[in-house]
């Protein structure tokens, strides 16, 4: 009688390992490189949004002669008033869009807080804070944020 081998096929566990391995380094490198490009997009939209509230304080002041106080800044129905034209969603931080309105400060240090910091001052140079209370007319600002994927600061001041 003729033996007849067969021949198996199939993978072998060594080969499975090694494709799993594979498969679970490209994920890793998807994942990572996703997180990161979503966290750069959320610092240009911060970078925007500051930059739109800067262009807004700066119209008011070109017909006021004065920058507002965070108390007035954070007042819808003073904005709308004082025809500064900002959306609520400029107003807020991408990471964090209930909150809606201005944080006393500036960014920066060990602070990473995903807000927006507004701070005016009471002297063009931007040394002395403004009083805080409604009506105040403040002769400076800056406005800023803390970046995320740089984990730096963007900042905008008042010219």
């Amino acid at each position: 009688m003729l033996s007849l081998k067969q021949k198996q096929s199939g993978f072998t566990i060594v080969e499975l390992l090694i494709v799993i391995v594979i498969i679970g380094i490209l994920a890793g490198l998807v994942i990572t490189t996703f997180v990161g490009i979503q966290a750069r997009g959320r610092d240009s939209e911060r970078q925007t949004d500051i930059n739109a509230v800067q262009k807004q304080l700066e119209a008011f002041f070109a017909t006021k002669g004065y920058y507002p106080p965070l108390i007035d800044l954070n007042n819808s129905s003073w904005r709308s008033s004082n025809d500064v034209k900002l959306d609520t969603k400029a107003l807020a931080d991408p990471s964090t869009p209930a909150t809606q309105s201005f944080t006393t400060g500036v960014a920066g240090g060990s602070n990473t807080t995903r807000v927006y910091y507004y701070q005016a001052y009471s002297d063009a140079a931007r040394t002395t804070n403004c009083a805080t209370t409604t009506g105040s007319q403040c002769a400076g600002f800056t406005v800023s944020a803390n970046l995320e994927a740089s984990s730096g600061t963007y900042s905008q001041s008042s010219q």
